[in-house]
C-alpha cells in the first residue's frame, strides 16, 4: 500500500513546486472584509450595530486559488470575467500586486464584478452581502478566454477550472478548456458547483464536497458515518461520480471529516482533518484544489498530494478572512501533527 509522506518527501514535494505553472479559469469575486466591533443592538431592528473599523479586499473565487498557488510558485495565472467597474479595476490590480498573471482576464461587456462582502465583528461573520449578476459571456468574451488559455498553456503543467456557478462555465466552454489543457499535457482539476450540472469528461481530477458529490450523483443525502471508508453511500456515490466525470481521481472534501481520495485504479484512501481549530472556512476549498493540484504537478501520488491538500486546508481554515498559507506554515503543520 502507498505510504503517506514523511517530512523529507513533503520538503521534495513542496521543492519542486516553484517550477511548476499552474493556470486557474473560472469566476472571478473580489472579496471585501468590513472588520469592527458590536457593542449594542439597533433601535431600528434587533440587529447588532457593527462600528466599523477598518476594510480588507483580497482576490476570490478562481481568483483566490490563484493566490493559494503564488505562495508556492511564481507560476500562476488566473482567466475569467471581470467587470468595467471599480471592483474589477480593485481586482486586477491586487492580482497584479500578487504576482498573479492577468493577461486572461477579460472585461465583460455587460454585468458587475462578483463581490462578496463580509461584516466581521471581532471574529464573527455577521452577515455576507453578495453583489452579482449571473450569465454567460458573450462570443467576444469566450474566444478572449481561450486566447488567453492558449497563451497561458505555454510551460504549463496543470489547469483548475474553478466553477462558482457565476455564469462562465457551460459544457462547451468546460470542455473545451479540458480538451486544450489535456493536449497541452497538463494535469486538469475541476471544482464543481452543484447549481451547474456539467459533464467535467476528461478531467484528471474533480473535486467537490459530500453534499455536492450526492447532488451531483443524484442521490438523495444521508448523515455521514464516523468512518468515511465505512461509509456505504458516500463510497458508492464516489463510485458513480467516477464513472459518470470519466475522471482518474475524485477528491471529496468532508468537513471536519477530512477528505476522502478515489481513484479509477482502485485507490480508497481517508485523511482525517488537520485543523486545530476552526475560525473560518471561507476558502478551505480554494486551498484544497489548489495544493493538491500543485502537489500532483511537482510529481507527488495522488494519495501524497490528498496528504498535503488536507493539510493545507487546517491550516487555513485557523485564520480568519480568504486565508492562503506558506511553505514554511504548512511544513511547521506536519511537524506538529506528525510529532
Amino acid at each position: 500500500m502507498e505510504q503517506e509522506p514523511n517530512a523529507a518527501r513533503l520538503k521534495e514535494v513542496i521543492a519542486g513546486m516553484p517550477a511548476c505553472r499552474v493556470a486557474v479559469v473560472g469566476d472571478l469575486m473580489l472579496d471585501e472584509f468590513i472588520w469592527g466591533k458590536v457593542s449594542r443592538i439597533s433601535p431600528e431592528a434587533p440587529v447588532p450595530v457593527v462600528e466599523v473599523e477598518k476594510e480588507t479586499f483580497y482576490p476570490g473565487g478562481a481568483a483566490n486559488v490563484a493566490r493559494n498557488l503564488k505562495e508556492f510558485t511564481p507560476g500562476a495565472a488566473v482567466l475569467g470575467l471581470i467587470g468595467d467597474d471599480a471592483a474589477g479595476s480593485r481586482l486586477r490590480t491586487l492580482l497584479a500586486e500578487g504576482g498573479i498573471g492577468t493577461e486572461g482576464v477579460v472585461p465583460r461587456s455587460i454585468g458587475p464584478t462578483t463581490v462578496k462582502t463580509r461584516i466581521i465583528a471581532r471574529t464573527q461573520q455577521v452577515v455576507r452581502v453578495d453583489r452579482e449578476k449571473v450569465s454567460p459571456p458573450g462570443p467576444e468574451e469566450r474566444a478572449a478566454v481561450l486566447g488567453g488559455l492558449d497563451h497561458a498553456l505555454a510551460g504549463c503543467r496543470g489547469v483548475i477550472l474553478e466553477d462558482y456557478g457565476k455564469g462562465l462555465f457551460d459544457a462547451e466552454l468546460a470542455g473545451e478548456v479540458i480538451r486544450r489543457a489535456r493536449a497541452a499535457g497538463c494535469i486538469v482539476a475541476v471544482d464543481p458547483n452543484p447549481g451547474n450540472p456539467l459533464p467535467w469528461s476528461g478531467a484528471t481530477v474533480v473535486k467537490p464536497n459530500r453534499h455536492e458529490a450526492f447532488a451531483a450523483a443524484g442521490v438523495p443525502w444521508s448523515e455521514p458515518a464516523d468512518d468515511p471508508l465505512q461509509d456505504g453511500p458516500l463510497l458508492a456515490v464516489g463510485e458513480a461520480l467516477l464513472a459518470k466525470w470519466d475522471t482518474e481521481q475524485l477528491l471529496i472534501t468532508l468537513s471536519e471529516l477530512g477528505m476522502l481520495l478515489l481513484t479509477r485504479e482502485g485507490v480508497r484512501h481517508h485523511t482525517p482533518t488537520k485543523a486545530r481549530e476552526v475560525f473560518d472556512v471561507s476558502g478551505a476549498g480554494d486551498t484544497a484544489v489548489a495544493l493538491y493540484t500543485l502537489a500532483l504537478c511537482a510529481g507527488a501520488s495522488p494519495i501524497e498530494a490528498a496528504e498535503i491538500a488536507n493539510l493545507a486546508s487546517g491550516v487555513v481554515v485557523g485564520k480568519l478572512g480568504t486565508a492562503t498559507l506558506t511553505p514554511a506554515e504548512l511544513l511547521a503543520s506536519f511537524a506538529h501533527h506528525d510529532g
